[in-house]
């Protein structure tokens, strides 16, 4: 009788076992785009634990989930290399505008700017709940204002040995590397030798050092070449970001820099670059001031302003650099966000100018405005209209080039923040890929999946292969667009009908799940 018990108990389990699903996510009939630029190919996938487990025909496999995607894309989740979300992601976890772009992935930390204690700010993360994958960079400009302030100098070598410490540390709790923003405070006081003191710090580590290179108008190829040679003397892979040939005079020169870039490819130089798909950037009202002026913060600038031959040297230069970007006013600078008057928000320099001095106003007059802007404090985002159509799409097709949008988590429907935030990704495939034609499907998901994972040593992130995380989109390539624009930029992208991270849906059914399934994503 005891005998039979045992015989019974093995049979029940054996059908137990049979019953058990064999995945928890099994996606059927879909066309796998797998990230590496290889066509699309019809065949299924299952989920298992986070990781994909098998790609394959899986006719008779059984799943907790099963999503029929015939005739639907099935690709990884996208890895955006350039974005700033700290203090922004902690009101906004969910991060939805990244989500229904498609991205399951983000770097942040970048331009030079990033959390000062890395170590804590995965931590607030983790503890937090986040629905995307968030790794991070150790920003420049972060440890130089830890240890310098905003003074234009170079650092003596107690300060620098300080500031290799905090390096250190950074890499140590988990950096990726090493980021520049050498258009910014203090930043742009560094010297090229202050900056490979730190990348060799990232290097030894297995880093990467991505730049927001000292200048991106008529003389980004000096700036290329700096960015070149710390790679060179650091033994870095270099990453230059957001790269752009800004201002009416370079339009056109995105040929001869790309054959530059080609020819530092072929001396043995590692350089890539990233770009988000606009003809505006984004950045700070006061880069349209000289570096020197901005010296010591805003105090130092009113003070500066209050000379007379000081402040008619700071217009001349103003001027100057005007003048050379190839615009005879600053109707090319639109305010998206102004911290103290938000009724400015949306605005051009001319319109903000016009409305205090009246349709008869000068040049002197717009520069006024920046200058009272600019000495109120809080700093005012801005968006600049200073690119060319045809340079961006031939950056855009460069092999070495992924996709990033350089946007923080957005809060809806606040301030006039640059349309990249929401549409990045799908822009790229609506406009370039599905409507242009300057780039097949496959290879404008490579520059957002394997081309980033393997740029930024995600090893386990951004193709779909056995073992890989399971970070997953499944779209209808005929039905994303990006609505997002520069007078309508709270809108998010469509058409992402599924998106899960680590094998968890954050998108379902076109539908926010609000789950939180990311993951800290570190060096080591």
């Amino acid at each position: 009788m005891k005998r039979l018990l045992h015989i019974v108990f093995y049979i029940l389990l054996a059908i137990s076992a049979q019953a058990q699903p064999t995945f928890d996510l099994l996606i059927k009939n879909g066309l796998v785009v797998d990230g590496t630029g290889q066509p699309r190919m019809k065949i299924d996938l299952g989920v298992r634990d986070g990781k994909i487990a098998v790609i394959g025909g899986l006719s008779g496999a059984t799943a907790v989930q099963t999503i029929d995607a015939t005739g639907k894309i099935v690709c990884p989740g996208f890895i955006d290399v350039h974005t700033h979300i700290e203090g922004s992601i902690q009101p906004n976890p969910g991060a939805a505008n990244f989500l229904f772009d498609g991205v399951t992935s983000v770097v942040t930390g970048n331009c030079g700017n990033s959390a000062k204690d890395l170590g804590a700010f995965f931590q607030e993360l983790e503890k937090l709940g986040i629905a995307l994958n968030v790794g991070a960079l150790a920003g420049h400009n972060t440890i130089r204002s830890e240890v310098m302030g905003s003074v234009n100098r170079a650092p003596t070598e107690k300060e620098l040995t300080q500031m290799q410490a905090l390096m250190t540390k950074a890499m140590k709790d988990g950096a990726l590397g090493l980021s520049t923003g050498l258009i910014y405070i203090p930043g742009t006081f560094a010297k090229t030798d202050e900056i490979v003191a730190l990348a060799k710090i990232a290097a030894a580590n297995q880093g990467i050092y991505a730049s927001h290179i000292r200048h991106e108008d008529h003389r980004v190829f000096d700036a290329v070449a700096e960015a070149i040679t710390i790679g060179r003397e650091a033994k870095i892979p270099v990453e230059i970001s957001h790269l752009k040939v800004a201002g009416k005079a370079s339009w056109g020169k995105s040929d001869s820099l790309l054959s530059k870039l080609y020819d530092y490819r072929s001396a043995g130089i590692d350089v890539m670059v990233d770009q988000y798909p606009y003809t505006a950037s984004s950045t700070t009202l006061s880069t349209q001031l000289p570096d020197w002026a901005l010296g010591g913060g805003t105090d130092s600038l009113k003070i500066r302003l209050a000379n007379v031959k000081t402040k008619a040297s700071i217009v001349a230069e103003m001027k100057k650099m005007l003048a050379e970007s190839g615009a005879d006013n600053y109707s090319f600078a639109v305010i998206a966000n102004c911290p103290w008057d938000t009724t400015l928000n949306g605005k051009s320099i001319p319109t903000v100018t016009q409305k205090s001095k009246g349709s008869a106003y000068s040049l002197d007059d717009e520069i006024e405005t920046i200058l009272k802007l600019c000495s109120r404090g809080p700093r005012v985002q801005m968006v600049f209209h200073k690119m060319g159509e045809e340079d961006v799409k031939k950056i855009m097709n460069f092999p070495f080039c992924m996709i990033a949008s350089d946007a923080g988590v957005a809060s809806f429907g606040r301030s006039m923040l640059h349309p990249r935030a929401y549409g990045t990704n799908a822009r790229v495939l609506a406009e370039y890929v599905r409507e242009q034609k300057i780039m097949a499907l496959e290879e404008a998901i490579r520059k957002m999946t394997t081309l980033p994972a393997t740029r930024f040593n995600l090893s386990d992130r951004g193709q779909l292969r056995p073992g890989k995380a399971a970070d997953i989109l499944i779209f209808d390539p005929n039905k994303i667009t990006a609505p997002a624009t520069y007078d309508q930029p709270h809108a998010y992208s469509t058409g992402m009908e599924y998106v899960f991270v680590n094998g968890v849906a954050v998108i379902e059914k076109g539908k926010l799940t609000e789950k939180k399934p990311g993951k800290i994503l570190k060096r080591f």
